[in-house]
């Protein structure tokens, strides 16, 4: 049974991770003022501890480089959609699987969501993000909860099982 269902939670989690990922980069590349914020606060709150010089790196290119790391990884996530139509016209089955780039795609998306929950219960930014007086009632360090959680199953879903497991 888990060999039939595994795909179908896999591809689900996928959807989830990629909405998110896809739909904030609008903010992450244009300098929007809630993101200008975000990662400004946390920069300058790096700067205690890894200088002025990293701090403002963080804040000026900090949300450049996390959209970057996010839109990489939703293409990992999604590829296994053009590498079965590659292999179809290509009569190939030397292709990269699904269950291996969801695997990878799943640690990366926990990786930099694992920065992200950190960042929000350590930095000064907070659960709840406040800015201009309003507050997102804690819906980013949520679904960046969500999906760390999601990137961990799709990996333990999708890793190759050990000899001794089979």
């Amino acid at each position: 049974m888990k060999h039939k269902i595994t795909p179908v939670i896999s591809w689900i989690l996928v959807l989830w991770i990629c909405n998110i990922f896809l739909t904030s980069l609008f903010y992450k590349f244009s300098g929007h003022p809630d993101t200008v914020h975000i990662f400004t606060t946390i920069g300058a709150w790096l700067q205690g501890f890894l200088g002025a010089a990293i701090g403002g790196l963080f804040a000026r290119y900090g949300a450049y480089l996390i959209g970057s790391f996010e839109l990489l990884t939703s293409i990992v996530l999604l590829s296994p959609i053009l590498l079965w139509a590659a292999g179809k016209l290509f009569h190939t089955t030397k292709l990269p699987t699904r269950p291996m780039m969801h695997c990878i795609g799943g640690i990366m998306a926990s990786t930099v969501m694992a920065g992200a929950v950190f960042f929000h219960l350590v930095s000064p930014l907070g659960v709840e993000v406040l800015h201009e007086g309003k507050g997102d009632g804690g819906s980013l360090f949520y679904a960046a909860v969500s999906i760390l959680v999601s990137g961990i199953i799709l990996f333990i879903l999708n890793r190759k099982p050990r000899p001794d497991q089979r």
